[in-house]
Parts: C-alpha cells; structure tokens; sequence
C-alpha cells in the first residue's frame, strides 16, 4: 500500500508537553480526519509534518520521501492553517504574483477560476475579507499549485453551515484523483464524520487509535442501562461510562453487549469523549 503521510515513532519535547512515540499511516487516496482536544498535539504534529520544527525522534515519510531532502517535495503539498497567513494589506491578485515566484508549478488561471467559483474580489485587501472569505482564500491557494497532499489545520473552525459544506464538497472532490490525500484536524466531528475515510485520535500526546471510520462506528454501542445491567458486563469491553440521576449510559464493544438492552450507535464525538472520560 502507498501511503501520503507515514509516521513512525514521532516525539516532541516541551517543558509542559510531550508529543509522545506517535506512529500513524494515511493511505494514499484517502482522507483522514485527526482529533483531539485543545493542547493534544494536533498542531505541534502538522507542524512536524511539515517540518517547520525540530523533531526530537522519529521519522515522517510524507509520498514515500523526507520532506527535510526534497525540497520539491512541497509543490506537492497544499497547506492551510486555521488563521491566514497572508499579510492584511495584500489583495487576491498580489498573493497571486507571489505565489508565482513560491511554486515552480503555480497555475495563476485556475487561482483566479478559484476567486470567481468562491466569489472573491481580486482586488480588496485581506484584512477586509471575512473568516470564510479567507479560508476559502487560504484553499484557494492550496489548490492552485500541483498538490497532491492537503494539509489542513481547522479550516472550517468559526464559518458558518453553509460556507463549510461548500468546503467539504471542495474536499470531496479533490479527493476523486485518486493520487490526492487530505490530512484534516478540525473541533467539528460532525464534519469529519462526513468525508472521512479514518480518524486518527490523539490524546495528552499519545495517539489513543488510527482506524478507518466505518469500522470504528461500528466496533461500539452506546448502552443506557441500570447500574446493575451495566456491572454484568465484564469492564475490558467499556470503553467509558457515566453516571446520572436518569441511569447510567456506557460505550461497550458491540458484541459484548447484552440482548434486550436499549442501544444507539455512537458517533465520533460519543466515542472521543467516552474515551478519555474520567470515571464519575
């Protein structure tokens, strides 16, 4: 199997954090959806992918190469962190002539067919545009040079339901090429859950689980059940549980649960949060 990000073995020291022995793997052709809480490392990984910090152990294949000896490597790679990068006073246009002199591979025609598809005025200034005017600039960007990878660090964070299905459309439909992959971090479960083929979920700097997304959905139920139902199930197959005045609801393995209790099939978010809930 070719893969677009292979990762092995990655850590990163801080005074206050560790990115900790992390090891994932991103097929070629897919996207994967990486998940986790504020400070779980999410950031501090792309940013190693990326190569634009010092990694303390490990190694990162990103297309089979090391991104640290192929400097061609990043006309390959479309990047888009969660705040824009451009300086307020550049206008669309500008960026464009720039980039031109960035990318080896720039195609000016398709980053102003970009503009017009996400109606963006080539000559008002960024710091003019709203949220979602500049990320679909940031992605507009990304798309405009020979990428094969997208990188991208919340990219529909703060933009409305409207801008971000428009977003993930746009993703879906790079994803056709089957050359093309999407390494995608994002807060917004509900939207991974859409478009993702695997979710990768970090947690304290430890990779908690790489799976593929259907078969994560479906290795777990959701049991609301007494307090008594619930210790008749041998506690290796929850995952997590909490209490309420109302009973008490658990994520079991699937195949651990008994018949005649009521269930639900989890989400993502049931099962991120599950995961590392503390006991009540």
């Amino acid at each position: 199997m070719n893969y677009a990000i292979e990762i092995q073995n990655l850590s990163k020291h801080y005074p206050n954090f560790t990115l900790d022995n992390l090891s994932l793997a991103l097929p070629s052709g897919s996207i994967m959806g990486f998940i986790g809480e504020n400070g779980a490392g999410k950031s501090t990984t792309i940013k190693l992918i990326l190569d634009l910090i010092h990694r303390d152990s490990g190694e990162i294949q990103v297309m089979g190469q090391d991104l640290r000896t192929c400097e061609d490597l990043k006309e390959h790679i479309g990047v888009v962190m969660d705040e824009s990068s451009f300086p307020d006073n550049l206008r669309p246009r500008e960026i464009n002539t720039i980039m031109a002199n960035c990318y080896k591979t720039w195609d000016s025609a398709r980053f102003n067919a970009y503009l017009s598809t996400f109606s963006l005025p080539s000559n008002q200034p960024v710091k003019e545009f709203s949220r979602g005017m500049g990320m679909k600039l940031s992605i507009a960007v990304a798309l405009s040079h020979d990428s094969k990878l997208l990188i991208l660090d919340e990219p529909t964070s703060g933009l409305d339901p409207i801008v971000r299905n428009e977003l993930l459309d746009l993703f879906l439909d790079f994803i056709q090429d089957e050359s093309h992959s999407i390494f995608l971090s994002s807060h917004i479960l509900s939207d991974l859950e859409k478009i993702c083929d695997y979710i990768a979920f970090i947690h304290g700097g430890k990779l908690l689980f790489c799976e593929p997304k259907d078969v994560l959905l479906d290795r777990y139920r959701l049991v609301k059940c007494s307090e008594d139902d619930l210790q008749a199930i041998d506690s290796a197959f929850v995952a997590g549980k909490r209490r309420s005045a109302f009973g008490t609801e658990a994520l079991v393995l699937k195949e651990a649960v008994p018949g005649g209790l009521v269930t639900d099939r989890p989400t993502i978010e049931d099962i991120m949060l599950y995961c590392v809930k503390e006991e009540d």
